[in-house]
């Protein structure tokens, strides 16, 4: 059987984990809202996100970095009480409500180890081809909005970003063979979240007299995965 055209952006889907780790496909509810904390931004099927410090979790906006504290994992769908029905439901994708929901929880593929595999664009949602060279590398995100009809994202990687940038979220693992076009080159590729990286600050000041300058340097972690990231939120 051919393989699916893939005419679209989907998010990042989880397969696997690095090094051939037994992979069961475990999530972990994080919060959305509690009763102090609503969110009114939709979270879709396969989203980026980060937990903040109110201990509960937001998309990741970010494209050529992500928030300092990193991101926590990938959205799997969430459960809460709906304030019109005041039933319980379980849902593909978070709505929003600007009140009136105090349950909300997702489920988070959390593991920093976690192989997703995710499309390429050329910008937006237009599908791109990009040959086996890009293994490797870093890449971008592209934050295109979901889908409020399936419920899934349309996150994906940006073909121009492939680079060994240190700050760029995303690293390269392996290609989807199925996906090579006649070139021999393919549209969708095996990813994982980025480690943290370094960044330095250098401060001078002068003191005395004569003036004694004396320059110190801070180096700080940031972006990468939460649970890898000492600095936290």
């Amino acid at each position: 059987m051919a393989y699916p055209t893939v005419s679209a952006p989907y998010g990042l889907k989880p397969i696997n984990l690095i090094g051939g780790q037994v992979y069961a496909g475990s999530t972990r509810l994080l919060p959305i809202t509690t009763s102090a904390v609503s969110y009114n931004t939709a979270i879709y099927f396969g989203d980026v996100v980060k937990q903040v410090n109110t201990g509960t979790i937001e998309v990741e906006a970010g494209t050529t970095t992500v928030s300092a504290q990193g991101v926590v994992g990938i959205f799997m769908g969430c459960t809460y009480t709906n304030p019109a029905t005041k039933q319980k439901v379980f849902q593909q994708y978070w709505p929003g409500y600007a009140s009136g929901v105090t349950d909300a929880e997702a489920y988070v593929v959390d593991d920093p180890d976690v192989l997703f595999k995710v499309a390429a664009v050329s910008s937006g949602t237009t599908i791109a081809f990009y040959g086996q060279t890009v293994v490797g590398t870093n890449a971008a995100l592209v934050q295109n909005s979901g889908s409020s009809t399936t419920g899934d994202s349309a996150v994906a990687i940006l073909g121009s970003s492939f680079a060994a940038t240190a700050s760029l979220p995303i690293r390269v693992i392996d290609v989807v063979p199925d996906t090579a076009n006649s070139s021999g080159n393919f549209c969708e590729f095996i990813c994982k979240f980025n480690a943290p990286y370094v960044v330095s600050a250098s401060t001078t000041t002068a003191a005395g007299s004569p003036l004694v300058y004396t320059t110190t340097t801070t180096s700080t972690m940031t972006g990468g995965h939460m649970y890898l990231n000492p600095t936290g939120v």
